[in-house]
């Protein structure tokens, strides 16, 4: 466990440590990265990658008496009861309900700095995080530095955060090959015959070339490449990693499938290093 001294950053809900990375990319120093997750195959690609991160299971079981002074506190609660495909039930959702534990560990740990992420939600949902926190919302699309589009919504008392600058990554420089995109089975007749074979198959809407969608869409296979000689193909677990601007094998521990969807549950790193920078 880190000395009382030291610069402690606590991740809760840490997935696959994409919060790490981020602090690693902005080039901010810590002494000590404090992990809470329960994940088992999350745990290990965290490990297999950062080996000294200190795992501290549950959130839950969390409290400020057991934990050094925190620098910053950072994670992305459980967004089920939030996401417009799940059953609408908000905070009532007993996954979702767990941004209260974050609320509870801020006051108690009264860290330094503080960053919540998660999805697009009701106004009423919304509203009830925000008063929690005390600080709006503000909601950046990782289609500015990736080429997935993937909006998000990010609570931090960090001050001076601003949109990141549009890198202007597309599809092009995420795909292994060269290649057209389109989407499985029924999903097709969303594809206009005018515009780049590729669609949103999550918003049943036609897309640029500029976008993806990294959700569970990638994980049920709805997504899929057309090779040069004419086969079809899932996205790879590399090309799932550029979206969420990751380290290439960064997962090569898991099999695709838990791969893509550990991808799909993290964070796009670039927008959290660009936020961290802040700093």
């Amino acid at each position: 466990m880190a000395r009382r001294n030291q610069t402690t950053i606590l991740s809760l809900f840490d997935g696959i440590s994409c919060g790490r990375l981020a602090l690693d990319r902005a080039g901010i120093r810590y002494d000590c990265y404090l992990s809470s997750e329960i994940d088992g195959k999350a745990i290990a690609v965290t490990m297999h990658n950062h080996p000294y991160t200190v795992q501290l299971g549950n959130v839950s079981n969390l409290s400020a008496d057991m934990l050094p002074p925190i620098t910053i506190l950072m994670g992305g609660s459980p967004c089920q009861g939030f996401s417009s495909v799940g059953k609408g039930e908000g905070l009532d959702d007993p996954r979702s309900m767990l941004f209260w534990e974050f609320v509870r560990l801020i006051r108690d740990c009264r860290p330094k700095h503080f960053l919540l992420e998660n999805v697009p939600m009701r106004k009423d949902w919304n509203a009830i995080i925000t008063e929690a926190l005390g600080v709006e919302p503000i909601s950046i699309n990782s289609n500015l530095v990736s080429a997935q589009n993937r909006t998000r919504l990010y609570w931090t008392n960090i001050p001076g955060i601003s949109q990141p600058d549009d890198l202007g990554i597309t599809l092009d420089d995420i795909i292994e090959e060269p290649a057209e995109y389109k989407v499985a089975g029924s999903w097709e007749k969303y594809v206009p015959e005018s515009r780049p074979r590729f669609v949103d198959p999550y918003n049943h809407c036609e897309i640029t070339r500029k976008s993806t969608s990294l959700r569970t869409n990638i994980n049920n296979g709805n997504m899929w490449v057309r090779t040069p000689n004419g086969d079809y193909r899932n996205l790879s677990v590399t090309e799932c990693e550029r979206l969420q601007t990751l380290p290439e094998g960064y997962t090569s521990i898991a099999s695709p499938a838990q791969a893509k969807k550990m991808i799909g549950n993290g964070w796009t790193v670039d927008v959290i290093a660009h936020i961290l920078r802040s700093i």
